[in-house]
């Protein structure tokens, strides 16, 4: 095949999600009903955590903000699945996929970035009580945060706009429900040495530098707990750090499954299934996992409804 200049390539089409008339609706009414209830319930834990002021601490500060980023996340891209799925088109516009590019490796990093500073927080609190409101002060919350969401930003940008350097040939399908970097790559005449090489550098330092962080940390947290005297502070120690357990382990475990399964199985269908376990499954369960495990926060969602209610 000839390859061509980006400037002409004008679409790349999606994967179909099933040519079955009876299954789309199914299908629509799944991913609506999904989205749905994520921005509705991250949402909530957001307002929660603003009207409450008992929740004005650290932990829930970095909570409203990863609540935030699975909304952006979700809007990213379950929108486009359903304007395809609703008219039957899974053509998407070159702009449009670029843009979906940085804006889901801007999520997704930042994502990472704070189940860190989360598990940061845990440690500080569970292994240096005494110093915890001087060391988590305010402004290192802010700066944290904004340090994650720049370095996430920059990462986006820098992937984008190599992808904008790079010709493509006249297969443009890309075998997943919406573009993703390294498959919009693949579908690259160029080189892409360079691109692969910032993608594999990206993720094991993006990746892997947030995930060995929170490791270490809770080998620290695990150590202090063990050492202290009454069962009943290491319980309460170890109630504070399970939904964020329970989060890290949704995230990366099927961040993974996404890897091992693109690894083994030669099935599209298959990869692309396992990505929306990641990008779309995942936000909608961190609501859930912080309401229902979480006394302060279901008592804050209490208040915020009953307000809302009496409101209306």
């Amino acid at each position: 095949m000839d390859p061509r200049n980006q400037t002409d390539v004008s679409e790349f089409l999606l994967m179909r999600l099933t040519e079955d008339p009876e299954l789309k609706t199914i299908f629509f009414r799944l991913f609506l009903s999904m989205y749905l209830v994520t921005v509705l319930g991250n949402l909530l834990i957001v307002l929660a955590v603003i009207s409450d002021s008992h929740l004005h601490t650290p932990m829930y500060f970095f909570l409203s903000n990863l609540s935030f980023t699975d909304i952006c996340l979700s809007t990213t891209m379950i929108p486009k699945i359903l304007v395809n799925i609703r008219a039957q088109n899974q053509r998407i516009s070159y702009a449009g996929c670029i843009t979906q590019i940085c804006f889901v490796l801007t999520f997704v990093c930042w994502e990472s970035f704070l189940l860190l500073v989360m598990a940061y927080d845990r440690y500080v609190a569970i292994c240096h009580p005494l110093r915890y409101t001087i060391i988590m002060n305010p402004r290192l919350c802010g700066l944290l945060t904004l340090l994650s969401l720049f370095i996430s930003i920059a990462d986006a940008l820098l992937h984008s706009l190599m992808v904008l350097q790079l010709s493509f040939c006249t297969d443009l399908e890309i075998p997943l429900f919406f573009c993703e970097v390294v498959q919009v790559i693949k579908l690259a005449c160029s080189d892409t040495l360079i691109n692969n090489i910032l993608i594999y550098l990206a993720a094991g330092v993006l990746a892997g530098v947030p995930l060995s962080g929170i490791i270490f940390s809770y080998i620290q947290i695990v150590s202090s707990i063990l050492r202290m005297p009454s069962s009943g502070r290491k319980y309460k120690a170890f109630s504070t750090c399970g939904s964020h357990l329970s989060v890290v382990s949704l995230f990366y475990g099927t961040a993974f499954g996404v890897y091992i399964s693109s690894a083994v199985t030669d099935s599209s269908r298959k990869t692309a299934v396992a990505s929306l376990m990641y990008t779309v499954v995942t936000p909608i369960m961190n609501p859930f996992i912080y309401s229902l495990r979480n006394r302060d926060m279901k008592g804050a969602l209490k208040k915020l409804i009953s307000k809302v209610l009496r409101f209306l």
